[in-house]
């Protein structure tokens, strides 16, 4: 295949184009201008650790140093559920719950893809497992992380509202079904969005890249339709268990509201 290099001027081209965004937003005083270069920043240095570790990792091909890998990936995305959540589950259950919920969808799903589609040999072939639980896990992360904020958030401000509904003597399910319902379409919102304009108004990032690279078309866009169905099955059975169980966690044994467990 032939791949264009790029050089470091390259990149840091494309690097000044986002700390001019950076003035700009300091220049309107937006509040956001510090989480923004950290985040560059922290692309940067991730990735450039990612490249260095995925070619161990390839090299070795050793299904004990891509298990680690898939879980050091799993418990920086739990961390990642929890910090981003405005009213967070107190406790461990903050950092449990989004990575229990992608532990169930994003690996099962990433096994079901290498076991029965794809069939790489061996199964766990790194050029393919890695960067489909990279995947599933990101697009997964951002599905149950807006629908726990929708969760707890809607939670918090309703509390009149949901005692009202208990008190009448409503089961706690059917208290809080109309903010269960609303938090999973939440969570579904940006694959759904994704799907609906893949190849019409945007080029998947997966399928831009195996082009860029030389692939074939057809086969690239092949591969971008077998990963949207994958991540659009790993967010839904994602966002669903996390928010079932989260609702649940909400309530106690007597069915009473508490929103002590939340901070």
């Amino acid at each position: 295949m032939n791949v264009i290099s790029l050089s470091a001027l390259d990149l840091s081209i494309a690097a000044g184009l986002v700390l001019a965004v950076a003035l700009l937003q300091w220049r309107m005083r937006l509040g956001n201008t510090r989480s923004l270069l950290i985040a560059g920043t922290r692309t940067v240095v991730q990735l450039l650790l990612l490249g260095l570790v995925l070619k161990i990792v390839f090299a070795a091909s050793d299904i004990f140093w891509i298990s680690a890998m898939a879980m050091v990936m799993l418990v920086a995305a739990g961390r990642e559920v929890m910090v981003r959540q405005k009213r967070r589950f107190v406790g461990s259950w903050g950092f449990l719950l989004g990575t229990s919920s992608m532990f169930v969808s994003a690996f099962s799903i990433t096994l079901l893809a290498l076991l029965v589609i794809v069939q790489p040999e061996p199964w766990y072939l790194p050029q393919y497992s890695i960067p489909l639980l990279g995947m599933l896990l990101g697009n997964t992360l951002n599905g149950i992380t807006l629908g726990l904020d929708n969760l707890t958030r809607n939670v918090w401000e309703q509390k009149a509202v949901l005692e009202g509904r208990l008190a009448l003597g409503e089961a706690w399910t059917h208290a809080i079904s109309d903010i269960r319902r609303d938090s999973i379409r939440v969570g579904m919102i940006p694959i759904i969005n994704a799907m609906s304009v893949a190849g019409l108004v945007s080029l998947p990032g997966m399928m831009t890249g195996q082009i860029m690279a030389g692939a074939p078309p057809l086969e690239a866009v092949k591969y971008q339709i077998l990963i949207m169905f994958l991540i659009a099955a790993g967010t839904g059975m994602g966002t669903i268990t996390a928010i079932i169980i989260g609702c649940r966690r909400l309530f106690d044994e007597r069915e009473r509201l508490r929103l002590d467990r939340l901070q």
